[in-house]
């Protein structure tokens, strides 16, 4: 157990708007649709609904980046494809809404924009339920030419940021050539990169840190992660692996564990309101969000990865994807009593 400091923890969560964050990832939005139940069709056994209001969210690696403006005031900036098509200028008028800029986006004529079509419906007497989603996605790498074009502006960028972050969500974005040059570029202007990843973690070989979940780290490793010589195994191959100075490791009901380069013991962080947890739908964007922003901003890991669990702990409070700021965060801290939280080493 380390020597908690509150008043240092505050300090960290205060400097969170400070940073500026390039996010570099497979961008989308998620298009939320919402009806009446009526009755069912003559056509075919389907529901018939009335339709009620549409909602246009940001998604995936749109949905980290949405989360970084909420907190540090819009000092972010969005690296990823769109389509020629309907829902490309939705994805960028949403970006604009959020406060993130889009001027290093990149179109590609040859792809569809990612969008994630949840259909929900609800009568008089039952609560909204999802129906169907349709996924338009196209998992294709960029050809060469959209990655000239990516890293041009990922060269463009970069000196006007602090912080970069990788969100990989398998939708192509993220090939190889773009990882190995985001990492050698940020290397040269002296800039951290955090990887967002769920599988292939050998790829991100030379990040400053990654924030992966427990069963995407058990199949990276190869075997499940069931007791504490297990957790401190799977941290050391995963560093070794990537070469990465830091590696925060999210385990669900389990909380987070810190581990990084050069020290045998690793950091044990507990899930805050536990008992408050209504969806943990984007609660991943919200932790790598904060966690990136507090290291930029100057915080021990183990202390950014306890200001990410606070700012997951808001958000998962919420439906949906959600965002906090730095104002909810000092606020749920202080009505946290962290003498009931054992923070070990």
């Amino acid at each position: 157990m380390f020597d908690f400091d509150k008043a240092k923890l505050e300090k960290n969560i205060e400097k969170l708007n400070e940073p500026r964050v390039l996010i570099i990832g497979d961008m989308g939005i998620d298009e939320m649709v919402y009806g009446d139940t009526e009755r069912i069709s003559r056509e075919a056994p389907v529901l018939i609904l009335r339709h009620s209001n549409t909602k246009i969210i940001l998604g995936q690696a749109a949905n980290a980046a949405h989360n970084l403006s909420t907190i540090n005031g819009g000092k972010v900036s969005a690296i990823g494809l769109y389509g020629d098509d309907y829902y490309g200028p939705m994805l960028l008028d949403a970006f604009k809404k959020a406060g993130i800029n889009t001027e290093y986006m990149v179109k590609d004529e040859s792809r569809t924009t990612t969008v994630k079509s949840r259909i929900s419906g609800a009568s008089f007497h039952s609560v909204t339920q999802q129906v169907v989603r349709i996924d338009r996605v196209d998992a294709t790498p960029p050809s060469r030419e959209i990655e000239n074009k990516i890293i041009e502006n990922i060269e463009k960028a970069m000196p006007e940021h602090d912080a970069v972050i990788l969100s990989d969500y398998n939708i192509g974005l993220l090939s190889d050539r773009i990882i190995e040059q985001t990492i050698s570029i940020a290397k040269k202007y002296n800039k951290i990169v955090v990887a967002d990843v769920q599988k292939d973690m050998a790829r991100y070989k030379g990040v400053y840190a990654l924030t992966p979940n427990q069963p995407d780290s058990e199949k990276a490793v190869g075997y499940f992660i069931n007791d504490k010589e297990t957790l401190n195994k799977a941290g050391a191959d995963i560093l070794k692996m990537t070469q990465a100075q830091v590696l925060l490791l999210t385990r669900g009901s389990e909380g987070m564990a810190v581990f990084e380069q050069n020290k045998d013991l690793h950091t044990d962080v507990p899930v805050f309101n536990k008992t408050n947890v209504f969806d943990v739908t984007g609660a991943g964007d919200t932790v790598v969000a904060s966690f990136t922003l507090a290291l930029a901003s100057g915080a021990e890991p183990k202390y950014a990865a306890i200001i990410g669990n606070i700012a997951a702990s808001i958000v998962i409070r919420s439906f949906g994807c959600a965002t906090t700021t730095i104002e909810e965060m000092k606020q749920s801290l202080n009505k946290m009593n962290m003498d009931n939280y054992t923070i070990k080493v």
